[in-house]
């Protein structure tokens, strides 16, 4: 490890890949039960025909961002850049604020309120890894 910002920056990518691979995982494991309790979940949503395809759209997503995660955290130690790292920080922001929708949709405000203390070091990993390319 040269810096501590590089420390930062893959504990982040840490962060996001077990968060995403985890939640993915979940998904795939009970994928009925994940999407019976959405689907009650977003019932009086406008998503609520949906709910299915929403979900494999998330599950997509957190799949990448986990897997973008990891692989930025290799690249990163091997000494080949922060593309990777960039694109999970992306990945992760944009599967976040599809979350954020979601419960904002659903009306779960508390749900809502999680989502965006996870989005926190989303902002702080992309304006790192900037740090880091111009710095």
């Amino acid at each position: 490890m040269e810096t501590p910002l590089q420390a930062a920056i893959l504990l982040i990518l840490a962060f996001y890949a077990v968060t995403f691979i985890q939640s993915g995982y979940d998904k795939i494991m009970d994928w009925a039960g994940n999407v019976a309790w959405l689907k009650s979940h977003f019932a009086s949503t406008p998503i609520k025909n949906i709910v299915p395809a929403a979900v494999a759209l998330i599950l997509v997503l957190e799949i990448l961002a986990g897997a973008f995660s990891v692989i930025g955290m290799i690249k990163i130690w091997m000494g080949e850049g922060t593309q990777f790292a960039y694109y999970a920080g992306v990945l992760s922001g944009a599967t976040l604020l599809l979350l954020l929708l979601g419960q904002r949709l659903a009306k779960d405000y508390d749900g809502a309120r999680t989502i965006a203390i996870y989005f926190v070091p989303c902002v702080l990993l992309l304006s790192w890894l900037s740090e880091a390319i111009v710095g």
